[in-house]
């Protein structure tokens, strides 16, 4: 069956990345999330998307240019005033929300543009803290920060993030202990993409499935979906 996680939270109706996007998420019945760590300043795992807190807050300036303290005064509403006054949770805030409960959480590490000293370990060592084994699925578009998680903790399991059409992507995933491919979700439209596969098994976790079209292929082939608006998703899954 296929797993439905709502991309930064139900994003599509809440602010990304938020505390009050993954609680929608989870009341509309998600599965689980992904979701994007960066560092801060004094080294805490912020839960952003991008880079700099620009394009999601009332601020400016790069994420590791700030203290937690000083992400936590920004408004992270992401102009939806309805949730203004939403902050910059951290790692640690999203996982002792969902401690107990059944979801699971995609974290895709932020190091395609800025590599973080340390993060890797730090992500490991608060999946631990949190008693979060089993239910964290790492992703990046670095992939040698995968490998540096698979050398700390061999059974570690991650997806490869692209967004080109990488050629029979399931043989380069198993090349380096991938155990899932998380492409972009044009290229499942690829000749013998999905086939190939789950034929070599590997999962596939697309990225963002906001197209209902797309969602029922994923569905019908018991692949995942990484989408904004996971009620919609859902309701699909729910008449196959």
């Amino acid at each position: 069956m296929s797993i439905i996680l709502g991309h930064r939270g139900a994003s599509g109706y809440a602010p990304e990345n938020t505390l009050e996007a993954f609680r929608l998420a989870m009341d509309m019945g998600a599965d689980g999330f992904e979701l994007d760590v960066h560092l801060s300043r004094d080294g805490e795992l912020i839960v952003m998307h991008d880079e700099t807190v620009d394009r999601t807050t009332d601020g400016s300036g790069q994420i590791q240019s700030f203290t937690l303290k000083e992400l936590k005064r920004l408004d992270a509403s992401n102009g939806m005033p309805q949730y203004k006054g939403a902050k910059i949770p951290t790692l640690g805030e999203l996982y002792d929300l969902i401690r107990d409960t059944r979801h699971l959480v995609n974290v895709e590490i932020k190091t395609d543009q800025i590599v973080y000293p340390g993060i890797a370990e730090k992500v490991l060592k608060l999946e631990q803290e949190k008693g979060m084994e089993g239910r964290i699925l790492y992703s990046s578009f670095n992939h040698y920060t995968l490998q540096e998680l698979r050398q700390i903790k061999p059974d570690v399991k991650y997806g490869i993030l692209y967004s080109d059409g990488l050629f029979e992507p399931w043989k380069y995933a198993k090349s380096i202990g991938a155990a899932y491919i998380h492409p972009h979700w044009r290229t499942l439209l690829y000749p013998g993409m999905i086939e190939g596969s789950l034929a070599a098994g590997i999962g596939i976790n697309p990225w963002t499935v906001n197209d209902e079209g797309i969602m029922e292929l994923c569905i019908r082939h018991g692949i995942g979906v990484i989408t904004n608006y996971p009620d919609k998703a859902l309701a699909i899954r729910d008449t196959k």
